[in-house]
């Protein structure tokens, strides 16, 4: 075996027998007892079918996929039914110039791609309203915790000395996304604060706040009382858009926005099972 293999395989006899050895062990099967409990293991061998060929196993889960019962969706909450315009499944998803190295030898992210990203990028730019774009976080819920966290961060030390520490999130937004933000604030000392955002007022107290558009109701409200009222108390606002709908709404940038967030569902990306989408 060359020695390129060997750093890529994983450990040898003696690297073994070294960790054993610092975990005052004598084997891998010694450790296994000694770390999971024995009323958890399953105390057999695998019960594995034989391998099936590509052809095989396509027939067999298109026979698995036929079980499946496709219904329309009115939940909502972020979650669309949608459609992808055979222009763009043809001449983007479909065409390898978009993900494919622009030169073979090379390790690099390919210049379709790169392409691809700008694209993207350029006109979440547009139809947010801001100065710079990302490509892309986990979910819409991760995003707006990001968008939380990064205020926190970027706290000034005044704020931090006088204790800034809570933030404010809209009721009207969606549930799963407070769930998130509920989740990381939790270790951080962040206090959360959920309430209307219509009557809303900040104390000096509070560093940042989020804010759904259109929010969980389907209801498009004018957003600029709210982000004033919020400058005004040096408190930053994050908004969980609609990304699609920006496209006949005000950009929440052009209201004053500091972070506009949202995910790439409404683009095209079918529902499948569940999520996350791209945000």
């Amino acid at each position: 075996m060359s020695v390129f293999s060997q750093r890529h395989i994983g450990p040898n006899q003696t690297e073994k027998a070294a960790m054993l050895a610092k975990a005052g062990v004598s084997s891998i099967d010694e450790l296994i007892d000694k770390t999971i409990p024995a009323h958890i293991r399953l105390n057999r061998e695998l019960v594995i079918d034989n391998a099936l060929s590509e052809q095989e196993y396509l027939n067999h889960i298109q026979e698995l996929g036929k079980k499946n019962k496709v219904f329309r969706s009115f939940i909502g909450m972020g979650y669309n039914e949608t459609i992808v315009p055979s222009v763009i499944l043809r001449n983007v998803l479909e065409n390898p110039g978009w993900y494919t190295a622009y030169t073979p030898y090379q390790a690099e992210i390919s210049q379709g791609r790169l392409e691809a990203l700008l694209n993207f990028q350029t006109m979440i730019l547009e139809l947010t309203g801001l100065e710079i774009a990302n490509a892309s976080l986990l979910d819409e819920g991760t995003a707006a915790a990001e968008a939380m966290i990064m205020f926190w961060n970027s706290r000034s030390r005044n704020d931090v000395k006088e204790g800034k520490n809570k933030f404010f999130i809209s009721d009207s937004c969606f549930p799963q996304t407070i769930d998130v933000v509920v989740g990381r604030a939790k270790n951080l000392g962040i206090d959360l604060v959920i309430g209307d955002a219509q009557s809303f007022q900040p104390g000096n107290e509070f560093f940042g706040a989020l804010i759904q558009y259109p929010d969980a109701r389907g209801v498009v409200t004018d957003l600029k009382p709210f982000i004033s009222r919020m400058k005004e108390s040096g408190v930053q606002v994050a908004v969980a858009a609609d990304i699609l709908s920006l496209v006949i709404l005000n950009s929440p940038g052009s209201m004053g926005a500091d972070v506009v967030f949202g995910t790439s569902q409404r683009f095209g990306v079918p529902m499948g099972y569940g999520g996350p989408h791209a945000a």
